[in-house]
């Protein structure tokens, strides 16, 4: 299993924070946010990274290097033109070649043993991908996930609006009680998902969406698991998140 690391935004939510630096290099408990994502997933037995950089790459190439220090193996690819999040793995696509791979963004904290159950959850299936999940955040300022009973996408809803939440509740997609489960950032792939994301047309907002492509392989009838993530999971999107995350909040 490889992984790639999309590290290529600016963090404008994070204001001055991101000037000098890009927001995964910002600091929580001591050290870069990226150095807690790469030593999750080397706990997990991943040691072979492609991360996608741009904004300030220079400041993540000169603090991790090839890996050599770290007992891994780095690349990078940088997205010059940042125009979304289905288009930005493809320049991993080289580094991925036969192989199936970890996907996660740059700014998002779990548990290192998140990335174990993620792995062993996608082994004990023929499946085309994975996808985690968590509940208990605002599903219209992220991905609404709606799943089958082996816990398998069904539909996945981008940002969906009251009107359409209530749409869906009528239709029985969602049923009094149970959880509503947003996306949570973090995926594992085959090779595979590079034949969707080629094919992507911009959505509304005018970037191409990673979400898409994966509502596209489960159109097509491929299997995507989803895993909830137990534990610890923290978007870290703003000055606020970051700063509970320094008193341990």
């Amino acid at each position: 299993m490889k992984a790639v690391i999309l590290a290529a935004g600016k963090g404008t939510r994070m204001k001055e924070l991101t000037n000098e630096v890009p927001k995964p290099m910002l600091q929580v408990e001591g050290k870069p946010i990226l150095a807690h994502i790469l030593g999750g997933l080397m706990a997990a037995g991943i040691r072979d990274f492609c991360i996608i950089t741009g904004w300030r790459a220079e400041a993540i190439e000169a603090c991790f290097g090839d890996g050599t220090r770290l007992g891994a193996a780095i690349r990078y690819a940088r997205q010059v033109v940042q125009d979304g999040t289905g288009k930005a793995p493809e320049l991993a696509k080289d580094f991925v070649g036969a192989d199936n791979f970890l996907l996660t963004y740059g700014d998002i904290l779990v548990k290192p043993e998140t990335y174990q159950r993620m792995i062993e959850r996608f082994d004990t299936g023929s499946f085309s991908g994975l996808l985690t999940v968590t509940a208990g955040e605002d599903v219209t300022q992220g991905g609404l996930n709606l799943f089958d009973e082996q816990f398998c996408l069904k539909q996945l809803v981008e940002k969906p609006g009251p009107a359409q939440l209530e749409q869906l509740r009528a239709q029985g997609w969602l049923k009094p009680g149970e959880p509503l489960w947003y996306n949570a950032g973090i995926y594992i792939f085959r090779p595979l998902v590079f034949d969707f994301t080629a094919r992507l047309q911009k959505s509304p907002r005018g970037e191409y969406e990673l979400t898409d492509g994966i509502s596209a392989m489960v159109a097509a009838g491929h299997r995507v698991a989803g895993l909830e993530i137990l534990g610890r999971w923290v978007d870290v999107r703003d000055p606020g998140v970051l700063e509970a995350l320094e008193k341990g909040l």
